[in-house]
């Protein structure tokens, strides 16, 4: 069986080819820039040479059309016809209560995600306008839906709730609801089995740390807790993110800087995190760049960031009664070497203890702690489209 694997950003799309017989990458690649000047299609197909088709892309339609077709072309395709798509599985990034595990597309499925779109004003919609355009193209193909908020509905109303009066909870959602569910199952079902345990007999930890960054506290499989919350805008200091911060700064900073709801909520998102604090990047490597030229603000982000993912980890083993492993993961957990480091430096207590030559690698499976370390450390790069595409082909068999 082959599955289309589809992440939809609001002017972007990721995507993947997938032969699920092995499990192999047949084609992959990212449409950019959709409605807006300079569109461009990156395709690389298994065994070939990367394209570039640089032409208008108006909208998600178009962009999955010319998807569909870089698929089939003649020269750099991996497919005959479209025919050969067994299934489409989509990432989808708020859930709510409604899902708690990933479902088969249908109209009124396709419905509650949409009015969902409030949870998710940024990332919803597009999602929605992939599925729309995938329907369209490919009207008898089954589509699934795969939550990104699914594997944390587990977690009990003691981690969920806010301290906000109980009807705001009924009457508008208002919860912890959590993000990179996809990545953090993913992961900690990887560790459960470096572990050489049954994932329901283990404790881990999930750091998925990146542009986005979030930690996931795992019991028997099952997520109890994890730091990003309504939105994804809480927990760790991020990217360009604020993270967890007093809520009564919020008003302080709409009337000292005149600004409005979604003027706050674009600061607090787009402005603030390691680029506000280093006043560098966002890029945690143009950090430490900086940082090794001895610049005060950048080795400030750093620190806090590592201070704050320490921070949680030793709250998450608090909250399960112990750990057995943690996780490193995405962008910043599977490259950066010194932040897997500094993380793990003062979690001796627990039974941390890292390996120094075994922590010098980069984006590949390996147990990073010394041998005796009676907590294991693991750096496992996440899959999440080869997790969609597991939950399609579980879905789409039966």
């Amino acid at each position: 069986m082959k599955i289309f694997v589809v992440n939809c950003g609001s002017s972007s799309i990721k995507y993947q080819l997938i032969d699920m017989k092995d499990e192999s990458v047949i084609a992959k690649g990212l449409v950019e820039r959709i409605g807006i000047e300079g569109s461009v299609l990156t395709h690389t197909p298994a065994g070939k040479d990367k394209v570039r088709l640089e032409s208008a892309i108006p909208d998600h339609v178009d962009g999955i059309k010319k998807v569909l077709a870089a698929l089939v072309d003649p020269n750099h395709g991996v497919i005959k016809s479209m025919d050969e798509i067994d299934a489409v599985g989509h990432r989808v990034v708020h859930g709510g209560e409604i899902f708690n595990e990933s479902v088969v597309i249908t109209d009124e499925v396709l419905k509650q995600i949409e009015d969902l779109s409030d949870m998710a004003p940024l990332h919803q919609p597009a999602n929605v306008s992939g599925i729309r355009a995938c329907q369209k193209l490919m009207p008898n193909t089954p589509q699934v839906a795969v939550f990104d908020t699914a594997f944390h509905q587990t977690m009990p109303p003691v981690a969920y709730m806010f301290g906000v009066k109980y009807e705001e909870y009924k009457d508008y959602g208002i919860r912890k609801y959590g993000f990179h569910g996809t990545s953090h199952k993913y992961v900690s079902g990887v560790a459960a089995q470096l572990l050489g345990k049954d994932i329901k007999d283990t404790k881990i930890i999930t750091c998925h740390l990146g542009n986005g960054s979030s930690i996931t506290a795992v019991d028997g499989g099952k997520s109890v807790d994890t730091s990003m919350g309504f939105t994804p805008l809480d927990g760790v200091l991020m990217g360009t993110r604020t993270g967890s911060i007093d809520p009564a700064v919020v008003p302080v900073l709409m009337q000292k800087k005149g600004l409005d709801a979604a003027g706050v909520d674009k600061y607090m998102n787009k402005e603030c995190g390691v680029l506000g604090v280093s006043g560098v990047s966002s890029d945690f490597r143009d950090l430490e760049d900086a940082a090794a030229k001895g610049n005060e603000r950048a080795q400030l982000a750093l620190d806090m960031f590592c201070y704050q993912v320490k921070r949680y980890v030793g709250a998450y083993a608090a909250a399960m009664g112990g750990v057995d492993a943690i996780v490193f993961t995405a962008g910043v957990g599977e490259n950066d070497i010194h932040t897997r480091q500094q993380v793990c430096a003062g979690l001796e207590f627990l039974g941390v203890k890292l390996d120094a030559d075994r922590n010098n690698v980069r984006g590949k499976v390996t147990e990073i702690s010394a041998a005796d370390s009676k907590v294991k450390v693991f750096l496992i790069p996440t899959n999440e489209e080869l997790a969609i595409a597991q939950d399609t082909l579980r879905l789409c068999s039966k």
